[in-house]
């Protein structure tokens, strides 16, 4: 008798949620992954398969990674942070791979805080484009009650 291949449980309801907070917190798939109880194959799927998903993803592996950056500068300027007890309770950094990780994820993190600004410089056009268009249209109604004698209008006033 062939056996199955077991079919990993179905991920619960949100945990894309989970997974994205944990990601931005730790730039860590795997860890993100178990966090959210959900297989690394679902979570990479779902990239593959939902833009909306792949542009959050990214945007969380950017913030994990200003993280990163902040929490490494902290290090550097002011050393480890330990709690008061035993030695054998401190974290222990490795500075060695965390500047590893910035470096081979620099591009893609560069190319997402490109597409931040691109998106904050159309709203900024967007936002001048509606505004120019409310003048337009405060124009024209202000043309529309002048009257031909370069008197505005009244209601009722027919420019007697």
């Amino acid at each position: 008798m062939a056996k199955r291949k077991q079919q990993a449980p179905r991920p619960a309801k949100g945990w894309e949620e989970v997974f994205l907070a944990q990601l931005a917190q730790t730039s860590n798939v795997s860890g993100a992954a178990r966090a959210a109880v959900v297989d690394t194959s679902t979570v990479y799927k779902t990239r593959r398969t939902n833009p909306e998903f792949n542009r959050a993803w990214q945007e969380a592996l950017a913030e994990g990674y200003d993280n990163l950056e902040m929490d490494l500068i902290r290090r550097l300027r002011v050393g480890e942070l330990t709690g008061g007890g035993p030695a054998k309770s401190r974290r222990k950094y490795d500075n060695a791979i965390a500047f590893r990780l910035l470096a081979a994820h620099r591009e893609t993190v560069g190319r997402q805080r490109a597409l931040r600004a691109n998106e904050d410089e159309d709203a900024i056009i967007a936002s001048i484009d509606a505004k120019l268009e409310r003048m337009r249209q405060r124009q024209i109604a202000m043309e529309a009650d002048l009257g031909e004698d370069g008197v505005y209008r009244v209601d009722g006033d027919a420019g007697s």
